[in-house]
């Protein structure tokens, strides 16, 4: 089944690797303009490129999505690139955490929170005032499985992923009676450059994450993409307010 889009801008953060990357790269191969936004202006320009080596329009945009300013500067230079943002996947996260919750610092709980729950949070402050002058659009955010349940030496990552949703389904029901839709897609463990330096400071990591997904494997950042541009597509108008687990079975145990 090919993706139906009805509009023709995707934004997305965090994109300049992972998931974000993917999911730049997919909506470009769907014929979508694509605007990259990412911290990182070296990953996120290799994003740019990828997209029109591969006959693709992309355009790169530097930003710190836990700083207001910065959100709101980058919302208003990606209207003016093609005149609309049709699509937004807010997908730019961090994950620090790797102790019980009475060990986590105050800068580890403030720097997760700033860029995992207010950017989201900013992102769609400055989105949704420009989908409803548009006459509509469809949003994703990325939260985790974390997000459904319990993340054992994770608690602020856990938190801030609870966060995410909490902001999705509330967001969902005040814009949809305005053509906007608001979703959410929820990773387990998936193979990104985070999950390799994470099982090089502790090898029995890998080992460990294998046999937490029931399918036997971790996931692959074109299966979360894919997610993201059903989430968005025409295929998915009756949906909003969801959280989709995209875990190998994970929390279905």
């Amino acid at each position: 089944m090919s993706m139906t889009f009805s509009g023709q801008v995707a934004l997305v953060t965090g994109a300049a690797n992972g998931i974000g990357r993917a999911t730049a790269l997919a909506f470009a191969a769907e014929g979508l303009k694509v605007v990259v936004v990412d911290l990182d202006a070296a990953g996120g320009e290799h994003t740019v490129e990828l997209i029109r080596e591969a006959g693709g329009q992309a355009q790169f945009l530097a930003c710190n999505v836990a700083r207001d300013s910065e959100v709101r500067g980058m919302t208003e230079r990606a209207a003016s690139l093609w005149g609309r943002i049709d699509y937004a996947f807010n997908n730019a996260g961090i994950e620090i955490e790797q102790g019980r919750l009475a060990e986590g610092s105050e800068d580890e709980f403030d720097a997760i929170m700033g860029v995992n729950v207010k950017g989201v949070w900013l992102c769609m402050k400055y989105q949704l005032p420009l989908m409803l002058a548009q006459g509509g659009g469809a949003i994703v955010n990325t939260a985790s499985v974390a997000g459904l349940g319990a993340a054992p030496r994770m608690s602020i990552y856990s938190a801030s992923k609870h966060a995410v949703i909490g902001l999705t389904k509330s967001a969902a029901i005040e814009y949809a009676k305005k053509s906007i839709r608001v979703n959410a897609v929820c990773p387990a463990v998936i193979d990104t450059d985070m999950f390799r330096r994470a099982c090089e400071a502790d090898p029995r990591k890998g080992e460990f994450v294998m046999g937490v997904h029931p399918v036997g494997r971790i996931g692959r950042v074109e299966e979360i993409a894919a997610a993201v541009l059903y989430l968005c597509s025409d295929h998915a108008a009756f949906t909003t307010g969801q959280a989709l687990a995209v875990d190998g079975g994970m929390t279905a145990l």
